[in-house]
């Protein structure tokens, strides 16, 4: 595997490739889930001889003014070891000056409509820095396959419609989310907890999997409609928090857009999922459930 550093040196090794890369863009501190998706970007190309791209970088647009930009782990010689033991062929870990030679003034800016809900709702800008970086290293990288984990659940959505909407000609895989074997959502913000936290926080996926429970009896009994919806979301959250969580929200949506399903959509049996962002101590944890 080879680190590169510059534009300049990965565009021109780029060029040598026979076929345009698969990427899998990362801010680094790496565990087994990131490297589950560039195992799949290695399925994904197969015999092409297609390169798998990774990136590492700590993207400062997206992190709002209270969050944890400047303690976010760097462990890039660890993460490089990973990647190439992962089959990544090309690891690309530029500075924030080489990214942003210059203050980024032009931004791509999700609609309101996904990007200020749920996520967007408690982590204002987010979205525009997700999408901003991801179109620049789009740019650079020129992939024709990129690689997102499921449990960013949202964000793999912002992200396939901003392809869309750009007409990219860029494939958006999602994979799926890897857990530990109490069920945790492997997240490189694990590593913040303590002891006692990293056990309660295993009461995360067990509230969706509640959730879930509650919202199949209830379509079993005819009885889910967005008022059930409701109950079911205030008592989660509610139960998080007595257990010392401070919980942003627990939301059952749509599948296809996160937006709340009518009343006819949960009659006729829409697909949904439920999305729960909570802070554990001092860590924000976030994780989701197709129902």
């Amino acid at each position: 595997m080879k680190t590169i550093h510059t534009l300049a040196e990965l565009r021109a090794e780029l060029a040598q490739a026979p076929a345009a890369p698969a990427f899998v863009p990362t801010m680094g501190n790496l565990h087994d889930g990131h490297l589950a998706l560039i195992r799949q970007a290695r399925e994904l190309v197969g015999d092409s001889g297609s390169p798998v791209v990774a990136s590492i970088f700590v993207n400062r647009l997206q992190f709002g003014p209270n969050e944890d930009f400047d303690t976010y782990p760097r462990t890039l010689e660890r993460d490089a070891q990973l990647l190439a033991e992962a089959g990544c062929d090309i690891l690309f870990a530029p500075s924030e000056a080489e990214l942003y030679p210059q203050p980024q003034g032009y931004k791509v800016v999700p609609p309101a409509e996904l990007s200020d809900i749920l996520e967007g709702a408690f982590r204002p800008g987010f979205f525009t820095g997700v999408c901003t970086v991801v179109h620049k290293l789009f740019n650079i990288v020129q992939p024709r396959i990129a690689v997102f984990g499921k449990k960013d659940y949202q964000q793999l959505m912002v992200l396939r419609n901003m392809v869309a909407q750009m007409a990219l000609p860029i494939a958006i895989h999602g994979g799926e989310t890897l857990r530990a074997p109490d069920g945790l959502a492997l997240s490189s913000r694990n590593g913040y907890l303590s002891e006692a936290e990293r056990a309660e926080a295993v009461q995360l996926i067990n509230t969706l999997r509640t959730v879930k429970a509650q919202v199949g009896a209830a379509r079993s009994g005819q009885q889910l409609d967005q008022a059930a919806i409701a109950r079911i979301e205030t008592k989660a959250a509610a139960a998080l928090n007595e257990r010392g969580w401070q919980t942003d929200y627990v939301m059952v949506r749509r599948q296809r857009d996160l937006m709340l399903p009518t009343d006819a959509e949960l009659a006729q049996g829409e697909p949904l999922v439920c999305l729960a962002a909570s802070r554990l101590g001092k860590t924000r944890l976030i994780d989701n459930l197709e129902l």
